[in-house]
């Protein structure tokens, strides 16, 4: 124990595109910053545009690019989002139609409308 002592370990999760996850665990300096995880294993230049428009969180929580580290943080880069998800369900909706969705999807044979 005596090498690693104040030392992080830390996972890079990054979304490079669609279903597609690069991830990768690394043992950084107990200063380190969220800046630091990214620069030791090249994740933002795997992104288009070298990551520019990505947004960066620790375990789901949008953070800045200079906030400190904890032991067993989960470092993630997320991807711009192509669609904004409310447009996305309206089409789908408008697509489907309200016969399809909901209460009205399956009717059993000879039930009352909406049963």
């Amino acid at each position: 124990m005596g090498d690693d002592h104040g030392a992080l370990q830390i996972t890079v999760v990054v979304c490079m595109a669609p279903r597609s996850v690069g991830e990768w665990t690394l043992q950084l300096p107990a200063s380190a910053t969220v800046a630091d995880a990214l620069k030791a294993c090249e994740a933002m230049s795997l992104l288009p545009q070298g990551g520019a428009s990505a947004a960066v969180g620790i375990w789901g929580r949008q953070v800045a690019l200079d906030c400190p580290l904890a032991p067993g943080d989960r470092v993630e880069v997320y991807r711009p989002l192509k669609v904004d998800p409310k447009v996305a369900r309206r089409e789908r909706f408008a697509r489907q139609g309200a016969r399809t969705t909901g209460l009205f999807a399956r009717q059993r044979p000879g039930a009352k409308s909406g049963y």
